[in-house]
């Protein structure tokens, strides 16, 4: 069953509480796609069914999931890749740091100033990476994140909420747009990556978006395999069928 939230929030009619305990007894599962994190957390808190965070203003796990598939079907071993994310220190970002962190790769975050990542996203994904031996840097300079890296990445300068910050921040991230001339500091092979949709012309060229080592399509397919997959995860490998009635 499907909830539409573009005329209202989730919990303005009705106590999320509510909304949850409803679901549970309607579904095996809630994928949830809203502004507030702490929406997805309060349905998780009240739900005894698996909640699924498929976008919130704080994190994009099943997005950096799926690009973190295709990084290791183009180079195999995660713990040898290294990724520059360059652009706002988004919900993409922190969900891209997180995973980074869980599998002991590498990445570099370039933004201008004041546009960082969440600080206590990086302190997360840190303390994860001292065990899986992840590298993670933070910096204001995009030619310096990707140098010789095996991917490039990049997101919308305005994400979901920040439509009326779009005419300020037109102004301060043009020197992060992903170009050919920055992609010619990354490593000859390195895959362009951007979770779209993708405003052309601004964080992105054509040229780049267009190129042989762009694996954008691949990124979007595998949104569908890796959401089947943590579907099949959460409900214990096996599918429901219905029943059947002895007389069908």
């Amino acid at each position: 069953m499907f909830v539409d939230q573009s005329q209202s929030r989730l919990d303005a009619r009705e106590k999320l509480s509510d909304i949850a305990h409803n679901l549970e007894r309607w579904v095996d599962v809630i994928v949830l796609r809203t502004f507030d994190q702490e929406t997805i957390e309060g349905m998780a808190h009240h739900a005894s069914i698996p909640v699924i965070n498929a976008l919130s203003d704080l994190e994009h796990p099943c997005q950096a999931l799926a690009d973190y598939f295709t990084l290791q079907e183009r180079f195999d071993d995660l713990k040898n890749i290294s990724l520059a994310y360059v652009g706002d220190g988004n919900n993409v970002a922190h969900s891209l740091l997180l995973t980074c962190a869980c599998t002991g790769s590498s990445i570099r975050i370039a933004t201008p100033k004041g546009y960082e990542p969440n600080a206590k996203i990086v302190a997360d994904a840190r303390k994860i990476g001292k065990q899986t031996g992840a590298s993670i840097e933070l910096l204001t300079d995009p030619h310096a994140a990707v140098a010789g890296v095996d991917a490039v990445y990049t997101d919308a300068w305005a994400s979901m909420g920040q439509e009326s910050e779009s005419e300020v921040r037109a102004g301060i991230f043009p020197p992060y747009q992903v170009n050919r001339q920055l992609m010619a500091k990354a490593a000859s092979h390195a895959a362009f990556m951007h979770c779209m949709p993708a405003h052309r012309g601004e964080e992105v060229t054509d040229e780049v978006m267009d190129s042989e080592n762009s694996v954008i399509f691949e990124q979007a397919e595998n949104r569908l395999h890796v959401q089947k997959s943590i579907l099949y995860l959460l409900l214990g490998g096996a599918v429901r069928l219905p029943v059947r009635s002895a007389h069908a």
